[in-house]
């Protein structure tokens, strides 16, 4: 499954969009323009089904509740709706999955939230409709999406899965270098690489290794001197990764991962997430702590990684403003997703036919679109002090 479209009602920054992705989007807009915001959408559906419990209740209040969450510009309409269609194949025109969600606050002391719209349809026949008649019995019932009921979601379990299995990487290489000496709590899901050698660690030993070798293959294209690449585990039995590098030194001792690039970490991440077989990926920013031209070959390097392996499915979207990862030609127009901010709210965009003709005549994204996104008011910053 793939989702193709995306349509918001009172989302964060959105009072309404309807956004159509591709395989592959990278979404464009400037600072506080919702880049963030939009992908949080996947993350919470993902909180919502996954199957550790936790569903709506618990979704809605970790965001800090609906009125939170709710846009700004939603003045008399309390309601914040979600609606997500699907195809089997990115190319695919015809719908074969759709999920709506709509929800809104209690009113009361309680501060529950409580499902104002939830459907499912089937190539365009509805499997599901609340609130129904056990609904309107007990309103209780409505504090739970049917998404997160394994009785309720036996005749669409898919998009459950499908949603459970949504990965966001936004991996902060600090927290990974120490995350031994940090220790404590970590955030659910481990979005930011704290846990990513357990993660690893857990990984059946022979893809393991097969990743890693396709891993260690690219790393030697960017980073200097790199030779090869490892998984190992101390003498407490806690996973490390280790390099080694051609060095004057022939024999030469490998360097843990304490000891790596902020660019390799991060790079390594990416390559790794790039891997895995199932679910959406979700991308933020991974231009951080890159070099420009390891940045410039993203594009490209998605595309091999999915176009060379046919039992990855993987549909990915990606937040970024970089020059740089904007300026492979490799990018299609039907991939772009442009975030504008208006005095009631973020719109989204596709690409202009004005602007499809200037891409399709060589020009890149850089230089067409994402002067578009630049803040009209930015070239005042610099007299901030005066």
């Amino acid at each position: 499954m793939f989702i193709k479209s995306v349509k918001l009602k009172n989302w964060r920054n959105f009072r309404q969009a309807d956004a159509q992705l591709a395989d592959v989007s990278y979404i464009l807009g400037a600072n506080a323009a919702g880049k963030s915001n939009f992908l949080d959408v996947f993350r919470f559906l993902r909180d919502i089904a996954k199957p550790e419990g936790g569903g709506l209740q618990k979704a809605v209040n970790d965001r800090g509740t609906v009125p939170k969450i709710r846009c700004l510009h939603a003045r008399q309409d309390t309601e914040v709706k979600i609606e997500i269609n699907f195809v089997d194949k990115p190319d695919d025109e015809y719908i074969s999955w759709q999920y709506i969600l709509g929800f809104k606050p209690e009113g009361k002391g309680k501060h529950r939230t409580f499902v104002s719209c939830e459907e499912v349809w089937q190539g365009g026949h509805r499997l599901l409709k609340r609130p129904n008649a056990e609904d309107k019995k007990d309103q209780l019932l409505l504090t739970e999406t049917a998404l997160e009921q394994t009785r309720a979601n036996k005749d669409f379990r898919n998009i459950a899965e499908f949603f459970s299995n949504i990965t966001y990487l936004h991996l902060v290489p600090q927290l990974l270098k120490y995350s031994e000496k940090i220790g404590g709590n970590r955030i659910e899901d481990d979005p930011f690489g704290q846990g990513f050698l357990e993660r690893l660690a857990k990984i059946q030993e022979k893809t393991r290794n097969a990743r890693l070798a396709k891993i260690g293959n690219a790393l030697s294209q960017a980073v200097p001197q790199f030779k090869e690449l490892r998984f190992t585990k101390d003498e407490m039995g806690h996973p490390h990764l280790e390099a080694r590098y051609e060095h004057y030194r022939p024999n030469a001792g490998w360097q843990r991962e304490d000891s790596f690039s902020d660019g390799t970490l991060r790079l390594l991440g990416i390559l790794w997430s790039l891997q895995d077989s199932n679910g959406l990926l979700l991308l933020e920013e991974p231009e951080l702590s890159l070099n420009q031209a390891v940045v410039e070959q993203i594009p490209l390097l998605i595309n091999r990684i999915l176009r060379s392996n046919r039992k990855i499915r993987r549909q990915i979207i990606i937040t970024t403003h970089s020059e740089h990862l904007l300026s492979n030609e490799g990018i299609d127009a039907n991939s772009l997703v442009i975030l504008k901010p208006e005095k009631e709210g973020t719109t989204i965009q596709s690409v202009s036919e004005e602007d499809r003709i200037a891409l399709q005549a060589g020009l890149t994204v850089a230089e067409v679109i994402l002067p578009q996104t630049r803040p009209t008011q930015i070239n005042q910053l610099g007299f901030w002090a005066e």
